[in-house]
């Protein structure tokens, strides 16, 4: 089994970074406060029109011709229509598995939010809020919606796994993000309280999650569970004979690197990677199998770490912009930085790009040199990215 895949990131799952334009007219900074700021026939409409267009049918199809063999498919914790003022968006995941069926594309459900929030992160659809795990009622709406997922797609053909919940903010990481800092709650009652996910918990919940969801998932399907950024914490985790199936995701992006010290330029990220991330991968896969279920060529402030000031692996040589760059210079830093991290996932069991896709016109909407490398589609069609090794299902 090897994983070659791409994520279809703010799709069913807002970001507005990759697509400000949903959020014109308003000062949201996440899907949260979105709807609540806008009329329910303005809201509506553009959320309609979003999913209409910006995932089809044809880029399913342009997916499996650059060779990928899967998609990790992050859908909100209001899936299914549930959860007022958002509107539910079960029917564009029952199209996806349609479309990845015709297309020969697996699937990896990915539970992206969790009602109270898992991270704070703007991603997690809550800026500024970790307060999910301290809610037992909303652990066990988590739990429902996974039983719920886990019954409606257990015989799709196309279905290679769910993932239970995507990056849980644990102790490890959490003055890393600086989440108050980073991401400044609007309500700072209902913030009152954040903090992060013990690994106790955690671990607790995870094995809730598996049972309930083998209830009607096949043991042929994968559970996948994230490592609460601390990949090493899962040595000892589910070695009983019931557990069966399960793969460790873990998300490695550069700017990690760059918290953790790593030079911003080519030759030490790719330094970096092999000592770190291939190291990490390669002993962790003795446990488990792993993916690494985001990764991509850019680092960066995006991810609401401080990294020194640092945007892309652009920015590193000699400290200048993007424009220094030919594009051939461009092609071999980015191949490099690829092919590292590429050799880092092949110790493991595969990865999914992030992201497929990215909505901005030009660079002057984020001020990031090197922006584009987060767009999947770019990176191929430039050359910066070529993965030859067979993705094998």
């Amino acid at each position: 089994m090897y994983i070659k895949g791409v994520n279809l990131g703010n799709w069913l799952v807002l970001e507005k970074w990759m697509n400000p334009a949903l959020f014109e007219g308003t000062t949201a900074e996440d899907e949260y406060y979105l709807p609540r700021q806008l009329t329910k026939e303005v809201y509506e409409a553009r959320i309609r029109v979003h999913r209409s267009e910006y995932i089809t049918e044809r880029d399913f199809a342009i997916i499996k011709s650059y060779g990928m063999n899967a998609v990790r498919i992050p859908v909100p914790y209001f899936i299914f229509g549930d959860c007022e003022p958002f509107i539910g968006c079960i029917e564009e995941l029952d199209k996806a598995f349609c479309w990845a069926d015709k297309y020969g594309l697996k699937v990896l459900i990915d539970l992206h939010t969790v009602p109270g929030s898992q991270n704070g992160f703007d991603n997690g659809g809550l800026s500024g809020v970790c307060k999910w795990a301290q809610q037992e009622e909303s652990v066990e709406f988590t739990l429902n919606l996974l039983e719920r997922l886990s019954e409606r797609y257990a015989d799709r053909k196309s279905l290679w796994g769910i993932e239970i919940v995507n990056e849980p903010l644990t102790a490890a990481v959490w003055d890393t993000f600086q989440i108050e800092e980073r991401y400044p709650a609007v309500d700072a009652e209902m913030a009152a309280g954040s903090a992060p996910v013990s690994f106790e918990f955690l671990k607790k919940f995870y094995i809730e999650a598996y049972r309930r969801m083998r209830r009607y998932l096949p043991e042929d399907k994968v559970i996948v569970f994230h490592d609460g950024f601390d990949i090493y914490a899962w040595k000892d985790f589910m070695r009983e004979e019931e557990f069966k199936n399960v793969v460790l995701d873990t998300h490695q992006y550069l700017m990690m690197a760059e918290s953790d010290g790593c030079p911003q330029n080519k030759d030490a990220y790719v330094e970096y990677i092999k000592e770190h991330y291939e190291k990490a991968v390669d002993e962790m896969q003795q446990y488990f199998p792993v993916i690494c279920g985001e990764w991509c060529l850019f680092n960066s402030q995006a991810c609401g770490c401080d990294t020194k000031g640092g945007q892309s692996v652009l920015n590193g040589i000699e400290g200048a912009g993007e424009e220094t760059y030919s594009e051939e210079e461009k092609k071999e830093i980015y191949r490099a930085v690829a092919e590292a991290q590429l050799q880092a996932w092949r110790k493991g069991s595969g990865y999914f790009y992030w992201n497929y896709k990215l909505l901005l016109d030009t660079v002057n909407e984020t001020g990031w040199i090197g922006w584009d490398a987060w767009d999947f589609g770019k990176c191929a069609a430039h050359g910066w990215f070529q993965d030859e090794k067979e993705g094998e299902l």
